[in-house]
């Protein structure tokens, strides 16, 4: 086995809120420091939030939103990310997914709103078999009724309850599901705990930091 596909074993692919545009510089020193080969996919932001102004819907709004996540790509790219444009490209340190032409390619997911960067990037990590995927949001994770969970189990009822969150897209909780990715969502405003999630431990506790999709335990962030 060669050095590259050694390494491919331990990717993470880290999806990162568009909400978190400011933050990229600080988050990407913060991932190169890790030492670990990660696959950023990018949200849309304030690209995306043009999208949507814009009126458009379907099929043009789907490439346009990600076209807008493109440009953020480069965001990550003026930090100190290398870009990537293929679904197996080697990924070595801190990469960025530049996702038009794979998804162009593939087109494997629904062209509506209910399908955000949240469900490209689990679908990334499902097709590069690079589980968990790390979500990082500006927030500390889903809340169920009202109340932040430590967990969501992916049973039926709790995935058909919690399709309203904003948190992630409609289509996200049931396509985790179905293709039995394990995921979790860091508050990418805390880099203690982002930190502690790459180094193999849980967050600091209070609040409650973690979803998982299935279980949690070590071997999930190895």
């Amino acid at each position: 086995m060669d050095m590259a596909a050694e390494k491919s074993e331990d990717l993470l692919v880290v999806k990162a809120g568009g909400s978190l545009t400011t933050e990229i510089p600080a988050l990407c020193a913060l991932l190169v420091a890790s030492g670990r080969d990660l696959l950023v996919v990018p949200g849309g932001g304030r690209f995306a939030d043009a999208v949507r102004d814009s009126g458009a819907e379907d099929t043009p709004a789907h490439w346009m939103a990600i076209c807008a996540m493109e440009e953020m790509a480069w965001l990550w790219v003026a930090a100190g990310a290398t870009p990537v444009e293929g679904l197996h490209d080697p990924v070595v340190g801190v990469s960025v997914l530049l996702p038009y032409r794979v998804m162009r390619q593939a087109d494997p997911l629904p062209h509506s709103w209910d399908v955000t960067s949240d469900t490209i990037a689990a679908w990334v990590a499902t097709a590069r078999d690079a589980p968990p995927l790390l979500l990082l949001k500006s927030v500390d994770g889903i809340c169920c009724e009202g109340v932040l969970c430590e967990s969501v189990s992916g049973g039926e009822m709790e995935v058909s309850t919690m399709g309203g969150t904003d948190v992630v897209d409609p289509i996200f909780l049931s396509f985790a599901r179905a293709s039995g990715v394990r995921w979790a969502i860091v508050n990418g405003r805390k880099p203690d705990r982002i930190r502690s999630f790459l180094e193999g431990g849980r967050p600091p506790p209070a609040p409650i930091l973690i979803h998982i999709f299935n279980s949690f335990d070590a071997e999930l962030m190895s």
